[in-house]
C-alpha cells in the first residue's frame, strides 16, 4: 500500500502522531478490498485510515481516549468509516480478523509522563504488550490471518526471539534509522 500524503490527519499532543515508523508500516502493508483489520494502538489514525481508503473494513482500538477520540475524527475528515473504541489490546474487540496490526511500544524504557508513554513504553525489555498480542491473536484471527508488527533493534533480542519461537516470521521492510533498526514483521501461526 502506498503512503497517500493527501489524506487527512489531524494531532492532538496526547497521541502519538504519525512518524517514520507509521510509514514504514503502511508503505510494507498489503491489504485488499473487503479485508477485515484490526489496528491495536492506533494513535492517530493514520495506518488505519490508510487501510479504510483502499477498501478495508476497520476495526481500530487504543488505549489513550485521546487516541480513539482522534482516529474518530480523523477517519470523518477523510470521508471513511471504522469502528473505533478504547481497548487495552484485546479487552474490548470481538470479531475475527484478517489481518492485526500493532504499531508495538517497543523502546526499551519506562517512562511515565502521562498517557502519552504508553505509545513507545516497552518497558525495561522494549517487549511491552506483544505477549499478550501474540497470545490472544488465534481466538481474534480469521483462518489464515496474520499478525503485523513493527520491532525496534533496540528491543531485547532474546526475548524478541523467545516470544516468536515456532511462529512463520516474514519480514516484510525495514528502515535503519541513526539508532536503531526498524522491522516490519508478518506473523503466521506455527510453522
Amino acid at each position: 500500500m502506498e503512503y497517500d500524503p493527501d489524506i487527512i490527519i489531524d494531532e492532538h499532543p496526547d497521541v502519538y502522531p504519525p512518524s517514520e515508523d507509521s510509514i514504514l508500516l503502511i508503505e510494507c502493508l498489503d491489504v485488499r478490498k473487503g479485508e477485515r483489520v484490526l489496528e491495536i494502538g492506533c494513535g492517530s489514525g493514520v495506518v488505519s485510515i490508510h487501510c479504510a481508503s483502499n477498501g478495508c473494513d476497520v476495526t481500530s482500538v487504543d488505549i489513550n481516549p485521546y487516541a480513539v477520540e482522534l482516529t474518530g475524527s480523523n477517519f470523518y475528515r477523510n470521508g471513511l468509516k471504522g469502528d473505533v473504541s478504547v481497548s487495552d489490546v484485546y479487552s474490548n474487540v470481538e470479531g475475527r480478523f484478517d489481518t492485526i496490526i500493532f504499531n508495538l511500544p517497543y523502546l526499551p524504557t519506562e517512562d511515565d509522563i502521562g498517557i502519552i508513554s504508553k505509545a513507545w513504553d516497552g518497558g525495561s525489555d522494549g517487549m511491552g504488550p506483544l505477549p499478550e498480542l501474540l497470545n490472544g491473536a488465534p481466538e481474534h484471527l480469521l483462518p489464515n490471518g496474520r499478525v503485523v508488527i513493527v520491532v525496534s533493534s533496540l528491543m531485547d533480542k532474546n526475548a524478541l526471539d523467545n516470544a516468536l519461537s515456532g511462529l512463520e516470521i516474514k519480514v516484510l521492510g525495514e528502515l535503519p534509522l541513526f539508532f536503531e533498526v526498524l522491522r516490519v514483521l508478518e506473523i503466521r501461526g506455527s510453522s
